[in-house]
């Protein structure tokens, strides 16, 4: 429904405020969303979506400002009262009990009742009723929930709003775990729910998600609402502009480039072998599972059995090596094993490199400090401070200090696996741009192989995409000579 259309808006929240003590979390935030509308909400990590959507469910009283639903004050004390008021949440991490049935999790908070007692008849008639409207009648209402794809965990908390006569859904990033053909099938339900005139809000990193889905969008920037946009008649640029605010020339920078000398020669049993030149970024795409982690990790030496030549010089790889010799990863798995959480940025930074921090074995507090200031500012992370730890910062600033690590440490080879998962568009941004600037550098322009699901990425990024499959990586493609579609028809052995 557009957003002209003149009829009572479903939900009004007008000049929301919240603070956590000295920290405004948001200034003022305005929406209004229609009836049976799937409208966006997008923003930078740390821009107040969440704060915002949790004052919507009654998570959080607002310190100011009204909320209105289908033109009655809507002032929730708590997610059950905003429930019963007719507002669900469909979170990123679902909020599922494993161990109760399908009917049991679908009328959890609501439970039907007779004679004092849980009415278990009325819940398994109820679900499955809900789950037929939602093309799902083929679930076991008496299957434990645990035993239940990521996928049809997530239609059963749909179905929990809908039993509960939800009239506004939000979704926070709900794609984040599922797989394609599972996303396509949660696209499909959402376009039903809102034919049905449920209206619906829609959190997502991905624009082509919100493209794919919305009417309208609203972007959310330090805590405040600063433009809304039919999402038909707004580029992609404008979007991240008003997210990061400042003008964003291109989604993907890409500066003229001229590959140089040949910097890496990698091969590993069974994964194949990779060529890359100074001043270009070689792209890895692939299926999941079919060993493009495994290559890269080879090529560092966390994996045995890998040969890498870099600049001519044969080395048998091991990760002290490769740091030693110019060549640094940052891991898909940053929390696990890309940062030392409980450890400061400034730790975690310069990590690879405290040689160049002090000497006879000692590290200068200062030098660390100014090192680390000059990252947080050329790579644009926000932070209080550079001693902070950085496990408290979002997961784009977390994955730039990452990156700043390999630039710190002077690496001329950068391998990057899954460089952007879970950030947001405002933080891709900056990392393409990182990305552009180092292969393109003047002075000394560095080689990147990156490793990514995501094809539209690796085609506004990279000079060369080979195709990763189970009988090894596939010769490297020019960007030129080469498509989404190609790429995907030979991930799936369809060329």
């Amino acid at each position: 429904m557009g957003a002209d259309a003149q009829v009572t808006p479903r939900l009004v929240m007008q000049g929301i405020t919240k603070a956590f003590g000295s920290n405004q979390a948001l200034g003022g935030v305005d929406l209004i969303l229609l009836p049976g509308e799937v409208h966006a909400l997008v923003g930078e990590n740390g821009a107040g979506k969440s704060t915002l959507m949790k004052v919507l469910s009654g998570a959080h009283a607002p310190d100011t400002g009204t909320m209105k639903l289908d033109g009655k004050a809507y002032t929730p004390r708590d997610p059950q009262e905003a429930r019963a008021s007719g507002v669900g949440m469909i979170y990123q991490e679902l909020s599922i009990a494993p161990h109760l049935s399908v009917a049991e999790n679908l009328v959890l908070g609501a439970e039907p009742v007779r004679g004092g007692l849980f009415d278990r008849g009325a819940a398994r008639k109820l679900a499955h009723e809900t789950l037929t409207s939602l093309g799902h009648g083929d679930i076991d209402v008496d299957a434990p929930a645990g035993s239940l794809s990521i996928s049809r965990r997530q239609i059963i908390e749909i179905g929990r709003s809908l039993a509960l006569g939800c009239k506004v859904i939000v979704f926070d990033e709900p794609t984040s775990s599922l797989a394609q053909a599972d996303v396509q099938r949660l696209f499909e339900l959402i376009d039903r729910l809102a034919a049905r005139g449920i209206s619906i809000i829609y959190i997502s990193h991905f624009l082509e998600e919100v493209r794919r889905l919305s009417s309208r969008l609203t972007v959310l920037r330090d805590g405040k609402s600063v433009a809304t946009f039919k999402t038909k008649e707004v580029d992609d640029a404008r979007i991240v502009a008003e997210m990061v605010g400042r003008n964003v020339d291109e989604l993907y920078p890409r500066s003229p480039r001229k590959a140089g000398e040949v910097l890496l020669e990698a091969s590993a049993p069974g994964l194949g072998s990779l060529t890359v030149r100074r001043g270009e970024v070689l792209g890895i795409c692939g299926l999941v599972g079919s060993g493009r982690t495994e290559l890269l990790r080879a090529i560092f030496g966390l994996d045995p059995d890998g040969k890498v030549r870099i600049a001519g010089d044969q080395l048998t790889p091991a990760p002290l090596i490769s740091w030693q010799t110019g060549m640094g990863l940052v891991s898909e798995n940053r929390k696990e094993e890309g940062l030392a959480l409980g450890l400061g940025i400034g730790d975690n930074i310069c990590l690879a490199s405290l040689s160049k921090l002090g000497s006879a074995g000692f590290i200068s507090p200062s030098q660390r400090s100014r090192h680390t200031q000059e990252w947080i500012q050329k790579l644009g992370i926000r932070c209080e401070n550079p001693d902070q730890p950085i496990g408290r910062l979002s997961g784009g600033n977390q994955q730039k200090a990452a990156l700043a690590r390999l630039l710190e440490a002077d690496c001329d080879i950068l391998l990057l696996d899954e460089p952007t998962r879970g950030i947001d568009i405002a933080a891709k941004a900056r990392i393409y741009e990182a990305i552009d600037r180092l292969v393109t550098d003047p002075v000394r322009p560095r080689a990147v192989v990156m490793v990514s699901s995501y094809l539209p990425e690796l085609l506004g990024t990279c000079d060369r995409i080979a195709v990763m499959k189970r009988n090894g990586l596939g010769q490297a493609h020019p960007l030129s000579e080469t498509s989404a579609e190609a790429l995907m028809a030979e991930a799936t052995g369809n060329s």
